[in-house]
């Protein structure tokens, strides 16, 4: 078992090489507008999960997901070949690639914040000129001591 210190050096060498690969070395068009965003080595060093995001042509257009996906299965070898020749490691790891979900969760969580923010200005609009229901002083005062005498 190797340490974790090697696994992160080797999770980000993973990166550098497969993200150059996708951009100088592999010539599948699908594969134009995949970003690396993270890898993970497990560790023993054999396994490395790779996460990517795609964008689309434009800003609103929605990405090509499945051809992304099929493209990099595809081009997996290749890419593990190059892998195994750039870093020296004994045994060169496998790799398996997963969609990186973070940004549209970044997006959903930042869409929420937006909508909470709206409803508590609401709220503080609301509440400007408004009177208390009660007592001004809705604590009872503290009652004094009755002097026995």
């Amino acid at each position: 078992m190797a340490d974790q210190a090697r696994a992160r050096k080797l999770a980000k060498r993973i990166s550098q090489i497969v993200a150059s690969a996708l951009e100088h070395e592999v010539k599948d068009p699908r594969l134009a507008r995949v970003t690396i965003t993270d890898t993970r080595v497990t560790g023993d060093l054999h396994d490395a999960t790779i996460y990517y995001t795609v964008l689309g042509e434009k800003l609103d257009a929605e990405p090509d997901l499945a051809g992304a996906a099929a493209a990099l299965e595809s081009a997996k070898g290749v890419l593990r070949t190059m892998v195994g020749q750039q870093t020296g490691v004994r045994f060169t790891p496998t790799l398996s690639f997963v969609t990186d979900t973070v940004p549209d969760e970044a997006r959903r969580m930042d869409e929420l914040l937006a909508k909470a923010r709206e409803l508590d200005a609401e709220v503080a609009r609301i509440a400007h000129g408004a009177e208390p229901a009660g007592e001004p002083d809705p604590y009872k005062p503290a009652r004094e001591a009755e002097d026995a005498d």
